[in-house]
């Protein structure tokens, strides 16, 4: 059971949002990169927190080295006593090549190899020796000793690696080499998962002679909650824009499709790329927010979202109340979503 966390807290903010998170009862924290720098965060994070895990998700891959990332893992991991988890991305090729002035490839084979990158480094930090790779997109074939982390002292433990993405070969990609999947909001509907997602990564698990069971799989779960009403109003007007942008973006077409709103991804980019919103309201409406976000007060939560990914995943991300005040009562539904639900794993 994970919190998100809302990608405008910065450095300074993130340290008060992780405590919260901790309080709350949640196993963890997903930090993203959106417009702050990741790795920032999760430092600040695990310094302000003891007990829970703090995971990038996603850090973006392909706008910087795979040494480098894992440079800053492990040392993540060091300090935090094993509890900061990599999560990587490949974000779309327009963000990579223009807002990000880095060069793009076919991205699933490259992840495939950045991960290898990534865990061949932590090897070298472990042992003290070079262990290393070469692939199509990547060499790691050097490694002096004032440049290597090993140091003689026990090694902290490794970082697991997670990878997010929406398209199947991604998610087959994540199931050949990654230790969890972390499923994007906009395919972590129940007909996404089973029909799209949960295949795509037994399959890539497969041809590594791995099992379903190797791989942990996350679910981004976004719903409309709070204690009242009006509450409820509020969160579903915010729902609403949020829906919008993300829907707007032709790679997360699929979560529209599988509900029968495929049509509206087009209005929706072009509401957003001319930064349109009159027509909101009657583009994204209460039924077409109701097919793929469930409304459930906090007593009923716990129950919704089980009954929307219970026995698919291995985990889910809850959002903290906007309002602190309300932290109290989700706390109850993390501890009623971490007793183990009907049909599945403790999410």
């Amino acid at each position: 059971m994970y919190a998100n966390t809302d990608p405008r807290l910065g450095p300074a903010e993130i340290a008060d949002h992780a405590r919260r998170v901790e309080a709350a009862g949640y196993d963890g924290m997903h930090v993203s990169e959106t417009l702050h720098d990741p790795f920032l965060l999760a430092a600040a994070a695990l310094q302000a927190t003891s007990r829970i895990v703090v995971r990038t998700s996603v850090a973006l891959a392909f706008v910087r080295s795979p040494v480098l990332t894992a440079y800053t893992a492990w040392d993540l991991a060091r300090v935090s006593g094993g509890r900061f988890h990599l999560g990587l991305g490949s974000q779309i090729r327009q963000n990579v090549e223009q807002r990000y002035a880095m060069p793009w490839s076919e991205p699933a084979g490259r992840m495939r190899e950045y991960v290898h990158v990534v865990r061949a480094a932590f090897a070298t930090f472990r042992s003290g020796e070079l262990v290393p790779f070469e692939g199509e997109h990547y060499r790691f074939t050097r490694m002096q000793p004032y440049f290597n982390p090993f140091d003689g002292r026990p090694a902290p433990p490794e970082p697991p690696v997670y990878l997010g993405g929406v398209g199947a070969r991604m998610c087959r990609a994540a199931g050949e080499v990654a230790d969890g999947y972390l499923a994007h909001p906009t395919n972590s509907s129940p007909r996404c998962l089973a029909e799209d997602t949960l295949p795509a990564l037994a399959t890539g698990a497969a041809s590594a002679g791995r099992g379903r069971g190797d791989l942990d799989v996350i679910a981004g779960v976004q719903v409309i909650t709070g204690d009242t009403e009006a509450d409820l109003a509020r969160e579903r007007e915010r729902q609403r824009r949020q829906f919008a942008f993300l829907y707007s973006t032709p790679a997360y077409r699929r979560g529209l499709d599988s509900v029968g709103l495929g049509h509206l991804q087009q209005p929706l980019a072009s509401m957003v790329r001319d930064d349109s919103w009159s027509a909101l309201a009657d583009v994204v409406t209460d039924d077409v927010l109701a097919a793929l976000l469930p409304t459930a007060r906090y007593a009923e939560l716990a129950d919704a979202v089980r009954g929307r990914v219970g026995g698919l995943v291995d985990g889910v991300t809850l959002a903290l109340p906007t309002d602190a005040a309300q932290d109290g009562q989700m706390a109850r539904v993390v501890a009623r979503l971490r007793e183990s639900p009907s049909g599945g794993e403790p999410a």
